[in-house]
């Protein structure tokens, strides 16, 4: 990293971290003074002490593992799908014409109102909880493909048949890199909402192991202090993934430019 790059990361970090502190300070004052319901609000050093525990018993990385293979099967049938269903409607006028409306309305249904018929079609286990997940990620990826393979120039198209490209040359060297962002930008709203749905189907569903049952189970024991835990590592996980996909998506596009 460049001393450049680092100069102007630094900062960036620093502005962002205002806020956190702000509020954990804000945290303790509550706390130490008995502003608030300590029951309710539980004072750090007692959050602090339930993860203590829950990792020394292995039971949070149990809960976190199982949230995250369920949120990365979802999002990987979630991006397939979507980047199928964004690609036909994209190339094909007759596809989209005959599809779009539907699919443009079906988007505008609030996602969990889809859990109540997901579960009589599915069960209330991990089969509908996968599904909500997917379906969470396929609606961004299906816009930003679609958007993605339509804003491609018609003259590359043109010099890709005057160079007598095949139909799998025309993609791989003209379609996929000029639509990158767009599909990078939809694999990354994918992986936001699909971790969004991974809590909610965790928390609405059959209970099982995953950080949304972790907090359902805290509550329903009023142990608050667990359900803080459940709510920091979520937030935690993901601030991670959308970081990991931010670097994949700088790393991939840049070398994308470097290579044209």
């Amino acid at each position: 990293m460049s001393a450049i790059t680092h100069a102007l990361i630094q900062p960036r970090l620093r502005r962002g971290l205002v806020l956190p502190v702000l509020l954990f300070v804000a945290w303790l004052v509550v706390c130490r003074y008995e502003l608030a319901n300590t029951r309710i609000l539980v004072p750090p050093l007692a959050v602090w002490k339930a993860a203590s525990a829950l990792h020394e018993s292995g039971d949070l990385w149990a809960h976190l593992r199982a949230s995250l293979v369920r949120d990365l099967l979802g999002l990987a049938l979630g991006i397939v799908a979507g980047g199928a269903v964004g690609g036909l409607l994209a190339v094909s006028r007759t596809a989209d014409k005959l599809f779009s409306p539907s699919f443009h309305a079906a988007k505008q249904v609030a996602l969990f109102a889809w859990i109540p018929l997901m579960s009589v079609w599915l069960g209330v286990g991990e089969q509908a909880k996968i599904a909500f997940i997917a379906l969470s990620a396929f609606y961004p990826v299906v816009v930003n493909t679609y958007e993605g393979v339509r804003s491609v120039g018609v003259e590359h198209i043109e010099v890709a048949r005057v160079l007598r490209f095949s139909r799998w040359q025309t993609l791989r060297k003209v379609i996929l890199p000029s639509a990158a962002p767009s599909l990078f930008a939809g694999v990354h709203q994918g992986l936001i909402y699909a971790w969004l749905g991974t809590l909610g189907a965790e928390y609405l569903l059959e209970p099982a192991p995953g950080i949304g049952s972790l907090m359902v189970d805290g509550r329903e024991r009023f142990a608050m202090d667990v359900v803080l835990v459940g709510l920091i590592v979520s937030g935690l996980v993901g601030f991670g993934l959308n970081a990991l996909a931010k670097a994949a998506e700088d790393r991939l596009l840049r070398w994308r430019v470097r290579g044209v």
